[in-house]
């Protein structure tokens, strides 16, 4: 028995229980070794003339003996003689891969693709062994060596016998572990099963690039016999075949134009359980301080559990074609989750167990890639497909605009291009570029309503106001709408015709344009507002003159009315933005009617009192209403204006699709005026 060349009893221990958190990465860990040997004699081969291979039989084996509980890694690689079995497997993270790796630095990737680091991933296997057996053989040796150990305290190296060079790994799995007071069940069988070696291998190593081979268990129907009559049933019979397990060959590693759409989409709906193909998918290679590949879908239907706590988002991150992690978080911000697929770099650096990375920096410049290369793609995808764009925003425009509502507006620049409303005025979907490309030069602003129906936002007075001035305004019927527009505050939109600032100014610019001359450009920006709050400022002179007078006069039944409404109002004014409606209710400051309504509907409704908005009763002067409530306050009927005036503050909240505080005080009062 010889001693590990470590604090082995410490050290193995740490190997064994606590580098790696899932058990079933060993055979990952071995397949990878075995794929390093195999690399390191293909290269040589390609390196030295004198020796013959046949590259299209280098492989590993996988084999398996129920009864006598073993599972056998082989390959037909380099292969280590006595010394190396000694120096690679009797010292505890000592890696042979990654000093072949660093001496042919200059063919990585190229002819030859080594996937070890650390030294550590051998020993993985005592998690599932209470026994390993290497034999091995070096290229060009006689004789074969074997290595055994427990994982306890040492190993023993001996001759032993091999028909040709490569390596053998033999484990001796463990039995099944019942379930303890301290922890679950271990179902051990499954590595020694068809199904379980099957789904190890094109989970975590289904891209190796060599074949990964096991004698499968297959049916077929025997031959009909001659004599056989009409009631011969069908008979079968069980055979073994060799079968290759991984595909090998990524499709994110091809060149795109070698890839046909109904692969990539193929390929998306096998790896990613999806019965339709994806919206978009796209396919890039970088280069530079980092190097990596990456094939990203955009799905086309949202999955059913998106929006919820438990959803996973995430890409799948490889490192030399072997899986690291299924869904790396990190790789994607939370307004892209919905997009799937994989980024493959032999570049990041992996912690000892390569399930996660050591260098932060690293994952984030590949994340802001990537994140831009999605943007980019969403907006091809808009201007090039439409339909198909509006489709895709109505599966995942919510989660964009919380992007953006999350950040504080810092993401605004990012996304907000990317964004759909409806349009009241052209009654269909358009972008915030496009509301302020139609816009009239003399506005200044641009105007949404916020509710949960498209169809009675249209007929709101304060949208109709904003409609008869020539001014589009936006319906939006998400929840996340107004608390995205809060927190963008403006837009800026690009190359819009430049406005001038006096009447001489512009006549030369057209003057100069009737010349040849390139229509002048500029960039706008444009505050977002809610078409129910605060001062539109869309009065001409004469009505603001008019508002104010009519204010003066009607001072007393304006604090009558206020009165009346027993503190459920800031103020009653003049409104200039009404046309053919009494009344409607505003608000100040930055909570809206609708933003109450969301966080009514909210978890945080049952912890205590919400915000109220400050609301604001404006009354249409010129509406035959207002003449009725003049009358009353000037026989000073006080009980008839504050009816009045009660009526009209809940007429105008059933408007904003809110209900009277008492409605069956509100139906008593209609009763009583009828």
């Amino acid at each position: 028995m010889r001693a590990f060349k470590t604090e082995s009893k410490k050290l193995l221990n740490l190997m064994i229980n606590s580098i790696y958190t899932n058990k079933e990465i060993f055979l990952r860990e071995l397949i990878s070794n075995a794929s390093d040997a195999v690399d390191k004699l293909n290269f040589k081969a390609l390196t030295d003339s004198s020796i013959q291979i046949n590259p299209d039989d280098l492989a590993v084996r996988l084999s398996f003996d129920k009864d006598a509980r073993t599972l056998t890694i082989s390959d037909n690689g380099i292969g280590m003689t006595a010394e190396e079995l000694e120096q690679n497997l009797g010292t505890i993270a000592h890696s042979g891969s990654q000093e072949f790796k660093q001496e042919h630095a200059e063919h990585q990737g190229d002819d030859v693709d080594i996937i070890g680091q650390f030294g550590v991933g051998f020993y993985s296997a005592f998690m599932v062994a209470s026994q390993v057996r290497v034999v091995s053989r070096a290229f060009g040796e006689d004789s074969a060596h074997v290595w055994e150990s427990d994982g306890l305290e040492g190993y023993t190296i001996e001759d032993a016998s091999r028909e040709s060079h490569g390596t053998d790994v033999i484990l001796t799995i463990r039995e099944n572990e019942d379930a303890t007071d301290s922890g679950l069940s271990e179902r051990f069988d499954t590595y020694l099963s068809e199904w379980g070696l099957r789904d190890l291998v094109q989970r975590y190593s289904n891209y190796v690039r060599y074949p990964i081979q096991m004698m499968v268990t297959k049916s077929r129907e025997k031959e009909r016999p001659a004599d056989a009559g009409d009631d011969y049933q069908p008979e079968y019979e069980d055979y073994q075949e060799l079968e290759t397990l991984n595909s090998m060959t990524p499709i994110w590693k091809k060149r795109s134009s070698d890839v046909s759409e109904e692969e990539y989409n193929e390929f998306y709906k096998a790896s990613f359980h999806d019965w339709e193909n994806p919206a978009r998918s796209i396919s890039f290679h970088a280069e530079g301080s980092l190097e990596y590949d990456a094939l990203l879908y955009i799905p086309a239907k949202a999955p059913f559990d998106l929006y919820s706590r438990d959803y996973q988002k995430g890409l799948a991150l490889y490192s030399s074609n072997v899986m690291i992690m299924e869904k790396c978080a990190e790789l994607l911000p939370d307004y892209f989750n919905f997009v799937r697929g994989i980024v493959d770099s032999a570049d990041v650096s992996l912690n000892i167990s390569r399930e996660t990375l050591q260098h932060d920096r690293q994952l984030r410049a590949i994340a802001s890639r990537v994140e831009k290369k999605i943007a980019s793609e969403l907006v091809s995808l808009r201007d090039e497909n439409r339909e198909l764009y509006e489709q895709f925003f109505e599966n995942f425009g919510r989660g964009l605009k919380f992007g953006i509502y999350q950040s504080y507006g810092a993401k605004a620049a990012d996304l907000a291009d990317l964004l759909l409303f409806w349009s009241a005025q052209q009654e269909k979907m358009i972008t915030l570029a496009e509301y302020a490309a139609a816009m009239p030069d003399t506005q200044k602003a641009i105007y949404y309503a916020a509710g949960d129906n498209r169809e009675r936002l249209a007929k709101m007075p304060v949208v109709k106001g904003v409609l008869a001035r020539g001014y589009d305004v936006l319906l939006c019927t998400a929840d996340v709408d107004e608390f995205t527009f809060q927190a963008m505050r403006n837009y800026q939109a690009h190359g819009l015709p430049k406005v001038y600032e006096d009447a001489a100014a512009a006549e030369a610019a057209r003057k100069a344009q009737a010349d040849g001359a390139e229509p002048e450009l500029e960039d706008r920006t444009f505050e977002l507002k809610n078409v129910a709050s605060g001062d539109l400022d869309l009065a001409t002179e004469d009505e603001k003159k008019d508002a104010e007078a009519a204010t003066k006069e009607h001072e007393n039944l304006f604090a009558a009315m206020k009165e009346a409404l027993a503190g459920k109002v800031e103020r009653v004014s003049v409104s200039a933005r009404l046309a053919e409606a009494p009344a409607c209710i505003t608000t100040e400051g930055a909570l809206s009617l609708e933003m109450e309504k969301v966080l009514a509907r909210g978890p945080e409704a049952d912890a205590g009192e919400l915000p109220r908005s400050q609301r604001v009763l404006e009354l249409n002067t010129k509406h035959a209403v207002f003449d009725k409530l003049v009358a009353a306050q000037a026989a000073g009927d006080a009980e008839r204006v504050q009816l009045m005036a009660e009526l009209l503050y809940d007429q105008a909240l059933l408007v904003e699709g809110m209900l009277p505080e008492d409605p069956v005080a509100f139906a008593q009062r209609v009763c009583e005026l009828m």
